[in-house]
């Protein structure tokens, strides 16, 4: 059951639209999700995606982060402004309590793209696709009302190794824009530079075979997470985990020759196997959160639930929704 305080369902229409224009992976693993969880999981998308573009399409990038924070200001104080993705978002954050700085933390990363930053450690790489991925993943937890610290250390694990994916198979494309993310310490060692990325396929070929070697023992980590969420989300963010996974793999396999694209046969196969392997996720995790995301664990655990938006004789059954979800997330 759907409960909108700021958007209308033309806004979730136009959020319906990014995802599925914006990110064919992405649109096709929430196609698994319960239809409520879908609309807010693709709202949540939208502003994302929204933020992205703002910052990579603009000719003052410095402006459009001031400009989105001040956007942020006015979805945390209820008065969002009159934008779908804005309204949309504005609805998510009260909805599932989530904290400021988790969205902070994510334009915090597109600051850092719009200074052109670089990262001289495999560390300084994870702090970056901790803000731009591990806050989604972070995010996309708290939708499925999944609040426990251990599962938080797993979606922030996912959404780093969904973002060193990316890395891999954009590397090319990010140099052209001046965005290195390959660390310093790397290309040092094999005696480049970061203008090798770009110049040098050796080196490129090198750094996106190491970027996806990382990610996949943080999507193996992944994979307790995911079955920590309730039942019926796991298939769809385990499709998204192996849909992922299989781009970097793809990008290491050419080598760096060429945009790495997932064929339709094999992203159906692939869901195929999301599906088939649910039962078979471990249960458990030991594994501490990866040091550059737990100040995200520790604002979620500072952040009082919100709420339930149902009340009187009429949202019982909305409030008996909530329970069965709370109870259904802690569930091992």
């Amino acid at each position: 059951m759907l409960r909108l305080d700021f958007a209308t369902p033309a806004d979730l229409a136009h959020c319906r639209q990014m995802i599925r224009q914006g990110s064919r992976s992405f649109h096709l693993a929430s196609l698994l999700l319960p239809a409520n969880v879908r609309e807010y999981a693709r709202a949540l998308y939208g502003f994302c995606r929204m933020a992205d573009d703002l910052v990579d399409h603009s000719d003052n990038a410095a402006e459009a982060v001031a400009t989105l924070a001040r956007r942020l200001d006015l979805i945390y104080a209820g008065e969002p402004v009159e934008s779908p993705t804005d309204r949309a978002f504005a609805d998510v954050a009260r909805r599932f309590g989530i904290p400021r700085s988790v969205p902070d933390a994510l334009i915090e990363g597109f600051a850092w793209d719009a200074n052109r930053r670089r990262y001289d450690t495999l560390s300084d790489v994870v702090a970056y696709g901790v803000r731009v991925a591990g806050t989604v993943g972070v995010m996309m937890s708290l939708i499925m009302g999944q609040r426990n610290p251990n599962a938080l250390a797993r979606a922030i694990d996912l959404g780093v190794a969904m973002q060193l994916s990316n890395i891999a198979r954009d590397l090319e494309e990010d140099a052209k824009l001046g965005r290195v993310y390959v660390p310093g310490d790397w290309l040092r060692e094999k005696g480049c530079t970061p203008k090798d990325v770009l110049g040098n396929a050796a080196c490129a070929a090198d750094a996106a075979s190491r970027l996806v070697t990382e990610a996949e023992q943080l999507y193996m980590r992944a994979r307790a997470g995911i079955a920590m969420l309730p039942r019926s989300c796991r298939a769809s963010i385990n499709a998204a985990r192996l849909l992922y996974r299989e781009i970097g793999c793809l990008a290491a396999r050419q080598g760096h020759r060429g945009r790495a694209v997932v064929g339709g046969r094999r992203k159906a196969a692939l869901v195929l196997r999301a599906i088939a392997e649910v039962p078979a996720l471990p249960r458990s995790s030991e594994v501490p959160c990866l040091p550059e995301g737990q100040f995200l664990i520790d604002d979620v655990v500072k952040t009082p639930l919100p709420p339930s938006p149902y009340q009187g004789l009429g949202g019982q059954m909305g409030w008996v929704i909530d329970m069965l979800m709370a109870v259904e997330a802690r569930k091992q």
